[in-house]
């Protein structure tokens, strides 16, 4: 038993590495790369770390403020359109857009949703089906309605505020001030061509939403938005109402195509009124058709006809040619050039020149002109803006034609003269009057108040002049004005055109209709233009009537009248007191 012990007491311990308990089974390699793992695991965080917020930290802050920070748009209100005294033409109403939270909405809200936004239940329920967080029900909701619909309180329908253009003068305007479409952006007439400057510029307001969607803080200065000029036209709208009338009137009566009146103020040649009819209602434009939208008295051209047989008996006055009291014989009422022969209403024989001009003699014309070089008769033309595009900012300004006159052979020289060859707006045979309205100084027409530079358009433009041209000499233009008040009086062509209590003077134009290459039998344009009061002229109104289908078709007779309405109503707007003997 002792030995045993002592034994036992002297045998050495077992080394614990030797434990086949403790003994690793891995072998160390894979320790040691369990270890560089991690390592490079932590080393990626960090450089992940300093990625995100040292090196690229403006991406990831913007990013973030994305989903709770937003730019609001602050809407311009679209300017407002005046005429020259400052009764509106153009101005935006407040109104709404009305949308609907899909999953929100209750039954028991279709029946007054629809009710009140005039929507069939059908329609209202196909726009509700659908994934969609947020739907469009209905845009330009007047603000009644709008109130209405918060009185409802129903959930889930939010209105935005919007606005939405009323014309106040309706058809009589239509074709100056235009419309815009439903994103508020010009169509046509003013609102197209005065578009940048009624637009405004919008505003911002930097805010941040909460997951709703609620605006819960402003963190930054709000920019406020900059709303569009208002813009003052020369258009008196009395005078436009008067024009628009008269115009309809004499087209129902003569059962007549279409029409155009212009008034220019004769002193500037600012435009009191431009009207056209077939005409449309701006404010309602669902039937709209392209013959209601043309605006005749600027766009559409034609032969003048004998309106424009002023300019070549002035241009003979000053050559030299012939003098007012100069005899021409017309006899026997008819005149061959080439094979071409001319022919007047009936033989006047011999007539003076100013005769001619109050029986409008189309031979007497003729005789003038083939007196004269056609060079300087182009050139005259080109002076009274006669081809070239009048300088006025509005769309689709037409400019005619005139062609060049090397061109010419000798009977289109002598129709020249009298309005065959060339075409003409309204618009730029109403400017050619106003040299003879005053002193020969051709005065630029206007609408803008205040601005005669040229506007968009892709037309040849009138070179950049002065606003005043002088067109011909101030002892010419009385003689031609002259002339003028002989055919409205007794003998002449534009009796009907009489203003009772006025001394006026004007031209009659009757000018067969071109379809295709050759002339239409029994269709005409009927043309009247003319200035008053004489003593002083204040206004030039120039009428134009196309097609007339009933017995009468002369510019004197369909034209004439319509000139007299106008005419005399305007004169009693602006207080010109009247000039005729014996008033």
């Amino acid at each position: 038993m002792i030995q045993n012990k002592k034994s036992q007491s002297h045998e050495p311990y077992a080394p614990v590495t030797k434990n086949p308990l403790l003994a690793a089974r891995l072998p160390k390699w894979r320790s040691t790369f369990v270890l560089l793992l991690v390592f490079a695991a932590f080393a990626s965080l960090a450089g992940r770390a300093f990625w995100i917020q040292v090196v690229n930290q403006h991406f990831y802050v913007d990013q973030g403020q994305k989903r709770y920070q937003r730019t609001i748009e602050l809407d311009a209100t679209r300017g407002r359109i005046v005429d020259r005294h400052g009764a509106m033409l153009a101005v935006s109403l407040a109104t709404y857009e009305v949308w609907a939270s899909p999953k929100l909405i209750e039954e028991t809200a279709i029946a007054p949703l629809s009710k009140l936004l005039d929507l069939p239940v059908s329609d209202l329920r196909r726009r509700l089906v659908g994934d969609k967080t947020f739907v469009l029900l209905k845009r330009q909701v007047d603000a009644d309605t709008a109130a209405r619909l918060s009185k409802e309180g129903l959930v889930g329908i939010t209105q935005i505020a919007d606005s939405k253009r009323f014309y106040p003068e309706g058809e009589s305007a239509a074709h100056v001030v235009g419309f815009t479409d439903i994103e508020d952006n010009g169509q046509e007439g003013v609102e197209l061509a005065a578009n940048e400057q009624l637009l405004g510029v919008p505003g911002q307001r930097e805010v941040i939403r909460d997951r709703l969607g609620r605006v819960v803080l402003d963190i930054g200065p709000r920019m406020p938005a900059h709303n569009g000029d208002t813009i003052h036209l020369t258009i008196d709208r009395r005078i436009q109402q008067l024009a628009y009338a008269q115009l309809k009137d004499a087209i129902a009566k003569h059962h007549a195509e279409a029409g155009s009146v212009v008034v220019l103020d004769a002193r500037n040649g600012e435009i009191l009124a431009l009207a056209n009819y077939p005409s449309f209602d701006p404010n309602n434009r669902a039937r709209l058709t392209g013959r209601q939208l043309r605006n005749r008295a600027v766009v559409d051209t034609f032969e003048p006809g004998s309106t424009i047989k002023p300019v070549v008996v002035a241009l003979s006055i000053d050559e030299g040619k012939v003098r007012p009291q100069s005899i021409i014989d017309t006899a026997p009422g008819w005149y061959r050039i080439g094979p071409a022969v001319i022919h007047d209403t009936s033989n006047h024989g011999a007539m003076t020149v100013a005769e001619a001009v109050q029986k409008s003699s189309n031979i007497a014309l003729a005789k003038l002109a083939l007196n004269l070089p056609a060079e300087k008769i182009w050139s005259k033309y080109q002076e009274y803006g006669l081809g070239l595009r009048p300088e006025l900012t509005f769309p689709g300004v037409a400019s005619g034609k005139v062609r060049p006159y090397k061109r010419w052979r000798p009977i289109e020289q002598a129709t020249m003269a009298y309005g065959y060859g060339l075409s003409a707006s309204l618009l730029q045979i109403a400017q050619v009057y106003t040299a003879y309205a005053g002193d020969g100084t051709l005065q630029r027409v206007s609408l803008l108040r205040q601005q005669k530079d040229s506007g968009e358009g892709s037309a040849q433009a009138a070179p950049s002049t002065d606003p005043q041209q002088r067109v011909t000499t101030p002892a010419t233009a009385r003689s031609i004005r002259a002339m003028l008040e002989m055919a409205t009086g007794v003998g002449g062509t534009g009796r009907a055109a009489a203003v009772e209590g006025y001394r006026i003077g004007g031209k009659t134009g009757t000018a067969r209709k071109q379809i295709g290459a050759t002339y239409a039998k029994n269709r005409y344009r009927a043309l009247f233009v003319g200035m008053a009061p004489m003593s002083d002229p204040r206004l030039i109104v120039a009428v134009m009537i196309d097609d007339p289908a009933g017995k009468a078709f002369y510019g004197g007779t369909v034209a004439g009248p319509v000139f007299s309405g106008v005419t005399g109503g305007a004169l009693q707007l602006l207080g010109v007191p009247p000039d005729a003997p014996g008033v």
